[in-house]
Order: structure tokens, then C-alpha cells, then sequence
């Protein structure tokens, strides 16, 4: 799974980092990045909780 944020659409409430931190952080303009592109396989379940969480719609899979 590889997961990109849309910045566009990212409002940086922090949702995706609150599921899945090993995965997302916030950037310096305080929205959501992700920081492991390509993820493993145990934290697949988490990001895609994350993904589904966002209410923007901002977490993409490429």
C-alpha cells in the first residue's frame, strides 16, 4: 500500500496522526505528510483506519 497526501484538501486536524503515527506527521505548515510512503504490512490495518477517518478525503493511495 502507498498512501500520498492531498494538500490541497488536508484541513490538518490531525485525525490521520492520532490513528497511525507511524505512518503520518504534521509538516511545517501544520498539515498532515505522510512519512512512510510505501507501508508494511502490520501497519496496513492502521492506515487505512486512517484513511477512511479523514474528513477531507485528503489521504490518497497511489
Amino acid at each position: 500500500m502507498k498512501l500520498k497526501v492531498n494538500k490541497d484538501k488536508c484541513i490538518g486536524c490531525g485525525q490521520c496522526i492520532s490513528i497511525c503515527s507511524d505512518v503520518f506527521d504534521f509538516d511545517d505548515d501544520n498539515l498532515a505528510k505522510v512519512v512512510t510512503p510505501l507501508v508494511s504490512e502490520d501497519m496496513v490495518e492502521d492506515a487505512t483506519t486512517a484513511k477512511e477517518s479523514c474528513p477531507t478525503g485528503a489521504i490518497e493511495e497511489e
